[in-house]
């Protein structure tokens, strides 16, 4: 078995549905430009609100991913 390394990072989604959208947005967005995701950790729920409305829902998210060797990001292309 190969060693690896992970890279941990916080983002933060927003939905003005639910947290759940928010947390889905978060992982979506950032699976965009980061590869290979691993998991996902709710870190922190939270809302804007204005009045007596919600008006935006907050999920902190920590994500890990692998990091890839160039070495082996080479052999993934042949």
């Amino acid at each position: 078995m190969d060693n690896s390394v992970y890279k941990i990072i916080e983002v933060v989604g927003t939905s003005g549905k639910s947290w759940e959208d928010a947390a889905k947005t978060a992982v979506k967005t950032a699976g965009l430009s980061l590869r290979d995701l691993r998991i996902a950790e709710i870190v922190k729920l939270d809302m804007a609100i204005a009045g007596d409305d919600v008006i935006q829902y907050r999920a902190r998210v920590s994500l890990s991913f692998k990091y890839v060797t160039e070495s082996k990001a080479k052999a993934k292309k042949k």
